[in-house]
């Protein structure tokens, strides 16, 4: 679980610090390690969805075209 948040935690730093490509490797990252730790019941399937959406919201909104 530790893992997961550290990723998370990175994936925001680099949403926040407005590093697209950084934030879109890091999330394949996270998203991996989520979905690890589901396969081993630390978390739960929809909350790791939830999770991995949320970030993907995130990150889409730094390379979305702004008008």
């Amino acid at each position: 679980m530790n893992t997961v948040k550290t990723l998370v935690k990175k994936v925001q730093s680099a949403v926040a610090e407005k590093k697209a490509e950084e934030a879109k490797t890091l999330l394949r990252e996270a998203a991996s390690a989520i979905g690890k730790a589901v396969s081993k019941g630390v978390v739960k399937r929809n909350t790791a969805s939830r999770r991995i959406s949320r970030l993907t919201l995130h990150v889409n909104a730094l390379s979305a075209p702004r008008s």
